[in-house]
């Protein structure tokens, strides 16, 4: 029996390792694709591609697999759309107005700081000490986050639009880390793939007043390429990338 529940136990591990493996890599390329496609799209524009059918495919899992998705309670309503529109829509707009101005690689470092926005907002919200090593390693991510601002622009001189963009993608690195705590706490409710669909559905409303008459323009015009990179960010960045990324946050804590 304790073999059993300990071979149980061994692959729920390496489910979540090889889960989390995927997110990386293929978070990992959405920088480079973002780049890509606002070569092409305005950067409200590619939020709003990324999200079009990418709410179409979760609307349709909603439909066909009624019984896998928990009930979504009316007082979550409201929660649960600012955690949609904050921590999903928001951070992509601000991560897309970013990438205009600065390289992927400088974007996804500044992302790579979401812990710390994770540790500052634990401690703020949740109470959580923050002990002498978390403290440092706060000061060396944010002391990064000044070095790319200043110099992490080689061989030109900083501007307006440089140190906006950075802003911009800061912005949302915080608004990843609000989704992460607040997330948490409305797993004890819903299912990963619930919580992961009714927040990108009901946030994306969000983006409605954002629709222009540039956007079909700006579609009609697009590359293979330009299609290929939209198709990637819808797919497997956004639907299938928040989906593990919640399925992750459902089976460890935050840390």
């Amino acid at each position: 029996m304790n073999e059993n529940k300990s071979n149980f136990t061994n692959f729920s591990k390496l489910k979540f390792v090889i889960t989390i493996t995927i997110l990386v890599v293929v978070w990992a390329f959405a920088f480079l694709f973002i780049k890509i496609g606002l070569e092409e799209l305005s950067f409200v524009n590619l939020t709003i591609m990324r999200f079009l059918i990418a709410c179409l495919v979760l609307i349709l899992i909603l439909f066909f697999q009624k019984k896998r998705f928990s009930k979504l309670h009316k007082k979550d309503i409201v929660p649960i759309f600012l955690l949609g529109f904050f921590g999903v829509i928001v951070y992509h707009l601000g991560l897309n107005y970013g990438e205009q101005f600065i390289s992927p690689a400088a974007a996804s470092l500044i992302i790579a700081t979401v812990p710390v926005e994770i540790i500052i907002l634990s401690t703020i919200f949740l109470k959580e000490k923050i002990g002498l090593k978390k403290l440092i390693g706060v000061i060396i991510a944010l002391c990064g986050v000044v070095v790319i601002s200043i110099w992490g622009k080689a061989g030109a001189s900083i501007h307006i639009e440089y140190i906006s963009a950075v802003l911009a993608v800061l912005i949302a690195a915080i608004m990843s880390a609000l989704y992460t705590i607040a997330g948490k706490k409305l797993l004890t409710r819903y299912s990963a793939l619930s919580l992961t669909t009714y927040a990108m559905l009901l946030g994306s409303l969000g983006l409605t007043p954002f629709i222009r008459g540039s956007l079909l323009d700006q579609i009609l015009k697009m590359s293979m390429t330009g299609w290929f990179a939209v198709i990637f960010l819808r797919f497997l960045n956004t639907a299938v990338g928040y989906w593990f990324m919640v399925y992750c946050f459902e089976n460890k804590k935050c840390k």
